[in-house]
């Protein structure tokens, strides 16, 4: 398979990819783009934190009203005018008529929300907030603490309780995580590997359905402009279909690589000072990992992607044809942000281990916990393994597609391909 007339077809695809405009701009832009999209994260929560709020606080305890103006008057963001609250003493009856009253200035946002909490919430702990967007999350963690904090001053003030000891009770618990390894050394969790986990998960799930789909439109131009008829006069399908992926393959290494560098150069030496909660905890062993599972995935998936585009004979019927390939994409890209809250949960752990989705999991897992040799060594054996089985397949299905033109072949059609003999 790999002969002169493959490295032939090999040289032509990198000509034609290492130095085209669009991969250079998307090499030097995607850095940008993710520095981008963390940048307007901060920027939206950073406004969000800056739009004034106004609020009305109804309670139907006296006590509890003025423990409830105590504790809230403290608070900056009201000390600074960004929340205006009032407070009103009312009953439960009363509140439905204040509410009612109140709603047009809701719905006309000249009042932001109003939050109702009755007596019962000193054993419940619950309050009612009513307003046009009530999931505001940024105003309710300035809030919630100024709340329990009332609350349970209240609750514990009749129980002969120093101001210390009620400290400590309405504290919550700081949960501080220390990574264990095999290694000697026990180091302090920072923010680095979850915000590293969510990059390289991004990094894949976007580098693998851009060269798909490169490569499929590429196929089927090949196809319908009749260069494919051309090139098989001097090669065979199979020549040809082995000289389009490897010549993928290794222009995507290399850009993943060159995106790569500023991470390697992050953990390898002192050049960039930023603060060590934010540090990635990784080593150079796991980038050639994640370079080497990044290319398993690209022979895997190019190959796939160029059968279909050897199937049809133009980019529409192309695009309908692809679906099944993004789910085989975009399922294991979910799984993988699902890891974010517990990297060991069962689903995480067999998707890390399964066919297609191992090659996108597994490596978010080892960005987030230590894990086992073992599991990491099927992973990289399922992932060949589906390598060699899907290959025959996608070879018999490129060879009858890639010179087949005119009416759109059924799935069927498609199917029978397979069952030809060489």
């Amino acid at each position: 398979m790999l002969n002169n007339r493959t490295a032939a077809i090999i040289k032509r695809e990198l000509k034609m990819k290492l130095f085209n405009k669009s991969f250079i701009l998307m090499t030097l832009l995607v850095p940008l783009f993710m520095i981008g999209i963390f940048s307007i994260q901060y920027f939206i929560q950073s406004f969000d934190s800056e739009s004034k709020s106004t609020l009305a606080i109804y309670s139907d305890s006296e006590i509890l009203n003025q423990k409830l103006q105590d504790e809230i008057n403290l608070l900056e963001d009201v000390n600074s005018g960004m929340i205006s609250v009032s407070y009103k003493l009312t009953d439960n009856k009363t509140f439905k008529s204040e509410l009612d009253n109140s709603k047009q200035d809701l719905l006309n946002e000249k009042l932001t929300g109003i939050i109702f909490i009755s007596e019962k919430a000193l054993n419940s702990k619950e309050a009612e907030y009513y307003s046009t967007n009530p999931n505001n999350n940024t105003l309710f963690n300035k809030l919630r603490p100024a709340i329990n904090k009332a609350l349970v001053e209240i609750y514990f003030s009749d129980q002969k309780l120093t101001q210390d000891q009620i400290s400590f009770a309405r504290k919550d618990v700081d949960i501080k995580g220390f990574r264990v390894t095999k290694d000697e050394k026990v180091e302090a969790e920072g923010f680095g590997n979850r915000i590293a986990s969510f990059l390289f998960s991004f990094l894949l799930y976007m580098a693998l359905i851009f060269s798909g789909t490169m490569t499929m439109s590429s196929v089927v131009e090949e196809k319908s402009n009749k260069i494919v008829e051309v090139i098989l006069s001097s090669a065979s399908s199979t020549e040809l279909m082995a000289g389009k992926i490897l010549g993928t393959v290794i222009v995507e290494v290399i850009q993943m690589a060159i995106w790569l560098t500023p991470i390697l150069l992050l953990i390898s030496t002192s050049w960039f000072l930023i603060p060590t909660e934010f540090m990635p905890q990784m080593d150079v062993v796991f980038l050639l990992y994640f370079l080497l599972n990044y290319a398993i995935a690209l022979v895997t998936f190019v190959a796939l992607f160029a059968t279909v585009g050897a199937i049809f004979d133009n980019p529409q019927d192309a695009q309908s044809g692809m679906w099944p390939l993004l789910m085989l994409i975009m399922i294991p890209f979910f799984i993988a942000i699902g890891l974010q809250s517990n990297p060991q949960n069962s689903v995480g752990e067999i998707a890390s281990m399964f066919p297609f989705a191992s090659l996108m999991v597994m490596p978010t897992r080892m960005i987030l916990i230590d894990v086992p040799m073992v599991q990491i060594i099927i992973s990289f054996v399922v992932n060949i393994a589906t390598l060699i089985l899907i290959f025959p397949f996608a070879g018999k299905i490129y060879r009858v597609g890639i010179l087949l033109t005119g009416k759109k072949p059924k799935w069927s059609e498609v199917f029978k391909w397979i069952r030809l003999k060489n």
